[in-house]
This record gives structure tokens, sequence and C-alpha cells, in this order.
């Protein structure tokens, strides 16, 4: 273990609900450790972490900053994802890179819904993890309280490290439990004071100190042997403890203070550095496991610098002027810069760029990289997020990222048709950024659709379109693909003839349609006897019923769910051509579809949705008012999960509702479910609304 902790590096997420100063105690920690000369202020948008135009406008991270310090003669790269829910994405990738974590609790607020389903993937991570307390020099601010909501909504033991002192407007310190110091700290000074306690501060601390000690010898038999017989355990047996408890999670050590003041920061710092793994632990207890890309074997790493060269990519950044940049993990191994690789998933070699040590927007180069660091390489050409680099000659391939579905989208439309390419080129390199964003065009409705995680998430697409690559679009609702379906079963005859001089065009056809189940999509049958049709002509008028089927009679929607039999007709020895048949086919099936009762149909989504219980009656009445159809409700911890099956008519905007619904603590993900019948009343203004946009379309 000691040999194994003079390897000098810690790979650290710091992650925390949107608002509990993610991105303030990031800055402490640089200020703290001497990476940056003076505090910045997230609302004077002079933090080292947020540095992009969006950021700054919004006074909230967007994008996933790479902080890399030494403290104590160790090597912190600290990753700085943004929290906000509709950005969840980032966090995401971003423990794909970690060793550990770094939890952020505001002292005023619980655990929203964003940092719950962080805290999930956490424990399926096994990532061991350290809380921080922060804004207890607020008023109203409890650490007590902090410590109940890792016991009910995060579902661990706490363990307080820190204990803040004058908790509230006059905090100045807190008592460091591991070290029995009282330490004291503010804003206009990186050093820190082990000051003098009073009687009353020492009798604190002596009960927290027991506390701990009880907790880790409990945890281990020979430590409890140590513990009872002494009464105490020394500082090593409480240090080893502790590191082992930590990557056990046999509780959550809490530690306490103010970013904003600079208060409780060395500690952390220090529990970063003493108590948290390395690389090389963390490979020891948790191989990275991947496959040969070509045999399918399996295969892990585990972070030694004697293993081939692997690493993932993790995040994107792409800039017009500076170019592609690919923040890296390097698992095992090690690699010199503008050396070639391989990139299994994409079957190309890949010659690296320059290498970078980065700080906020500031980078350093560096000329090789090895097990267990984290580099910014320069200028690949087809490696995106989630793409695994390997040396050729021990290729492996780690599984892509699993991240959450685009749930919002618009229709876009470029504001000048000069800025077309624009638009499409500068939201592929967005997405290249940015997976959880979506980008496509719907052959049906012949619209550009822009999907995201929320209207937070394509606003900043869009600002970051208009700054990157000089594009502005204009949004609208995007068109919901409907379809249009029988009742009853009909017949029609189809009758084609014209006359031209010499030869003409002569088919003539009966069909009979008839409803199909819902999802059936279509069927057509031959049951033409007696040769009143030529066999030849069959597939003719097939290809006309296929071509009629794309615009049905009600409002120009495809029509689905029909079956369409030939059973009659005749033809002409000379006259009668494919044409002809293909014509009539298409006559007779759209006769035949108008007096079939034809009906409208609109698809429904199953939406899952994750709502605190306190809102559980809000959400499911608000799913009543929108055609909702309730599934099932499952209760998980402080929360409740609702299944229901909704329009996608009145989902559109559901992103804004919920979120003021649960105060922007719920979520949801929606897949396609089925298309169903659309109610009469509604039905009549969707086709009224369809032949007034057909009617402006025609006189524009």
């Amino acid at each position: 273990m000691d040999t194994l902790r003079l390897e000098p590096i810690r790979n650290v997420a710091i992650l925390s609900n949107a608002g509990a100063g993610k991105t303030s105690l990031s800055e402490a920690m640089l200020y703290v450790g001497g990476a940056i000369p003076m505090l910045g202020s997230v609302t004077q948008g002079t933090t080292v972490s947020d540095f992009e135009p969006e950021e700054l406008r919004h006074r909230h991270s967007t994008s996933t900053s790479l902080l890399q310090f030494t403290w104590n003669h160790t090597t912190i790269n600290l990753i700085d994802p943004p929290g906000a829910l509709d950005l969840l994405g980032e966090p995401l990738a971003a423990l794909q890179a970690a060793d550990a974590v770094i939890v952020i609790l505001s002292g005023t607020m619980g655990v929203r819904t964003e940092l719950a389903r962080l805290w999930t993937r956490i424990k399926e991570l096994d990532l061991p993890c350290l809380v921080f307390v922060n804004g207890l020099d607020k008023e109203g601010a409890s650490f007590e309280n902090a410590l109940e909501t890792c016991r009910k909504q995060l579902g661990c033991t706490p363990i307080p490290m820190t204990v803040p002192v004058n908790q509230g407007m006059n905090l100045d310190g807190v008592l460091d439990v591991r070290h029995e110091k009282l330490v004291r700290s503010g804003p206009s000074s990186a050093k820190v004071e082990h000051a003098q306690m009073s009687d009353e501060l020492e009798q604190i601390l002596s009960g927290m100190r027991k506390q701990l000690m009880e907790a880790v010898a409990e945890s281990g038999e020979s430590l409890l042997e140590s513990y009872l017989t002494q009464g105490a355990l020394s500082q090593e047996d409480l240090l080893q403890g502790l590191r082992r408890d930590i990557q056990t999670h046999q509780f959550l050590p809490v530690y306490a203070g103010s970013a904003l003041q600079n208060v409780g920061v060395w500690s952390l710092l220090d529990a970063i550095v003493a108590l948290l793994p390395s690389p090389s632990e963390r490979g020891v207890t948790h191989p990275w496991h991947g496959i040969h890309p070509e045999t399918h074997e399996d295969y892990e790493r585990k972070g030694s610098l004697q293993e081939p060269f692997s690493a993932y990519v993790f995040k994107t950044i792409i800039d017009p002027f500076v170019g592609r940049l690919s923040y890296c993990r390097v698992l095992s191994g090690t690699v010199q810069a503008e050396s070639t690789v391989l990139n299994p998933a994409k079957h190309v070699r890949e010659k690296l760029g320059h290498f970078y040590r980065v700080l906020g927007k500031r980078h350093v180069a560096v000329d090789s990289a090895r097990g267990g660091e984290i580099v910014a390489i320069g200028k690949l050409k087809d490696t995106q997020t989630g793409d695994t680099l390997c040396h050729e000659s021990a290729p492996i391939y780690y599984p892509m990222l699993n991240l959450p579905k685009p749930i919002l989208s618009f229709a876009i439309e470029a504001k000048s048709k000069t800025d077309i390419d624009k638009v499409s080129l500068g939201l592929h390199k967005l997405i290249e950024e940015d997976p959880t964003l979506a980008f496509s065009r719907n052959a049906e409705t012949k619209e550009m659709v822009l999907s995201g995680m929320g209207q937070f998430h394509i606003d900043v697409a869009l600002e970051k379109l208009h700054r990157k690559f000089g594009a502005d679009v204009i949004l609208h609702t995007p068109k919901i693909p409907y379809r249009e379906t029988l009742k009853t079963k009909s017949q029609a005859q189809g009758r084609y003839k014209k006359q031209t001089g010499g030869h003409g065009q002569y088919g003539d056809c009966w069909l009979e349609v008839a409803p199909l189940p819902r999802g059936n999509g279509y069927r057509f049958e031959n049951r033409v006897v007696g040769g009143v049709i030529p066999r030849n002509f069959i597939p003719a008028v097939e290809k006309g019923v296929l071509e009629a089927m794309h615009e049905g009679p009600l409002s120009g929607f495809p029509v689905v769910d029909v079956q369409v039999a030939v059973y009659d007709g005749s033809y002409h020895v000379v006259d009668s051509s494919e044409m002809s048949f293909k014509i009539a086919g298409s006559m007779a099936f759209k006769k035949a579809v108008e007096t079939a009762h034809p009906v409208l149909l609109e698809p429904v989504m199953t939406v899952v949705i994750d709502t605190p219980t306190d809102a559980v009656g809000a959400v499911m009445g608000d799913l009543s008012a929108r055609r909702g159809r309730i599934l099932s409700v499952n209760a998980h911890d402080q929360a409740e999960q609702i299944t229901a099956l909704v329009p996608l008519a009145e989902l559109l905007r559901y992103a804004t509702s919920l979120n003021a619904m649960t105060g922007g603590r719920g979520s949801y993900v929606m897949d396609f479910a089925q298309y169903d019948e659309v109610p009469r009343e509604l039905a009549a203004k969707v086709i009224e609304r369809q032949k007034a946009e057909g009617q402006a379309a025609t006189a524009h």
C-alpha cells in the first residue's frame, strides 16, 4: 500500500447539484494549492474553470473543465463538469476518467435529481467518495442537516472529518478530527493557521475523534483488537483504516466549510492526497475491462506502466481557431507525443498531436503521458468522445459511454439560406463535443430537428453555434409525424385510359382495402384469377398503391396498418403498360381509402418520470390532463417512478413543465411505444391546421 501511494497522482471528479458551489470550491482548491494568486468569483466571471462566453453569460458551468495542479508533492487532476440536469451527460462522462469523487452538498438544500442520478452511477462504478458540505457561512445553513441528508438521501453512514466553528455568518474555521487541530483560514490568504482551542472546542473534538476511531475500528478485526486493548488507534492505523473503509464504502467521510470564505478547503485537499486512491491502487482493485476488437475476447488493464498503452477519450472540445482537443485518461502503459496509435472503434490509425497539461483554458505542452495521467491531445482526426486509443500490437476496446437520450426537440430553420451548410456542419461538430445532443433531418416532415436534454441545453448549443460557426437559427415546435389508417373495409375501381394517337394508355383494377391490427404496417395480396390482369402488371399495381400510401385523404399523412388486395380488372393487349397499371392502382387505392372511414393516428410514447414524493400528485394530475395513461407507480427512497403512455403531441415542452412542478428535482426519459387514434375533436383541429399550413405554403 505504501509503495503504491508513492505514485503522486489523484484523478478526482467533483460533482454537485446546480448551485451548490462546485465551481467556487474548485477555485478555492486551486487557491489553497498555490495554482492561482487570488480567489476568482463566479458572479464576476473570473474563475479558472468557467471561461467560455456562455458560462460567463449564464453564471453557470456549461462544459467540463480540467484543472491540473500540484499540492503536497501530488498532481491533482480535478475534473469539473457542469451541475445542471440538462447537462447530465458531462458529469457521467467525467466519472469514466476518475478514480474517486468529491460530492458537494449545500448546507441549505438536499439532494436534487441531477445529483441523485449521478450518485446511482457513482455506486455502479464503485468509486470512493468524500463529501464536502459547502456554504456553511450562510444564514440557515446546517451541517447537521447535511449529515442527515447523507443518511436518508444517499443511504450512507456519514462520519464528520471536520466540524464547522461558528457555523453561520461568523464561520472562520473547522475542527480537523484526523489531525486534532483547529484550522482557521479566510478568503484573503491561501495560508492556514493551526490555532489554539478553547476547552469547549477540545471537548467537541474529543467526541468526534472517538466517533471516528470507533467507526474505523469496527470495520476490521485487527484494528478493533488494537482499539479495545489500547483505547485508541495510532495515527498510522487510523490512516490505513480510513483508506480501506473509503474504498469499501464502510462509511462516508464528510468535510465542512465554505468555498467563498476559503474555510475547510485545506482539510479537503489533505484528504484527497492522504485518503483517496492513486491510479495504481484503483487499478489493482478495479481493473479496466475491455475486449479485443477482432476476437472479442475479454481483456483487462490494471494501470501498470509495463502494460501496453491504452487510453480513453472522455471529452472533446472543437474550436474553429484552436482545432480539436481530446481529453484522454491514459489507462495503461506510456506514449510519446506525435506517436501513431490505433482507434479500434473506427478501425483507423491516429497520429497523436501535441500533449498538454490543462488548467482551465491554459495549456502547457508535455512530451509524453503514462498510465494514470490525464492529458489533452491535439488534432486527432477521427477520434471522438467515448473512443479508445491503444497500441497497434495490443489492441483493446473499452465500452462506450452510456449516456442519456435527448428528450426535448425543436425544428430549426437557418435564418439565412446561406447559413444552411454552416448550421449542419456546426451542429455536427457540437455533437462531437456533446453526444447528448442529436441532430437529424426528418424525411417525412422535411424539417431539421435538434434534440437535447432540456431548454437550457438547447439554448447553450445554439449560442455556441452562433459564436463558433457564425450560424443563427429560428426555433419552431417540431411537426408531429401523424399517420392515417382505416376503420372499415372498402372496394374501389381505378381505371386509367388515355388515347393520344398511336399507342394509348390503359389500366383497370379493382382493389379491396381493409384495416390491419395496429403496428402491422402494410400487406398486399394478389387475388386475380382467370388472367383478367396479366401477372406481369400486378407489381405495377402495388407500386401505385405504395406511392398513394405516402399521402392519405385526411391531411396528407402516410397511410399505415392496411391490407390491400387486387381482385379484378381488365387490360388492353396493345395499350396496357406498367405505367398505366401503376396509375390505376394509385387511383383505386385513393378512392377506396376515402370510403373506408379514414382516421388520424398519433405517436404515443412510454414515459418514465422520476419525481419527489411531494410532487407525485401534481405530476399525475398533469399527465392525465395531457391524455396520459398511468401504467405503474413505484417508490424509490424519497422519490417515486411513474411510468405512463402519453401522446407525443402533449410532450413537446414537457421538460419545462416538469421542472416547474418539481422545483427542478424531476426528470424523465421517453421512448416510442405505439400509434393510437386521435380523439375526433382533436383530429379535426389537426386536419384544419394542416390544411391551413398547406394553403400558406402554396401561397408563399
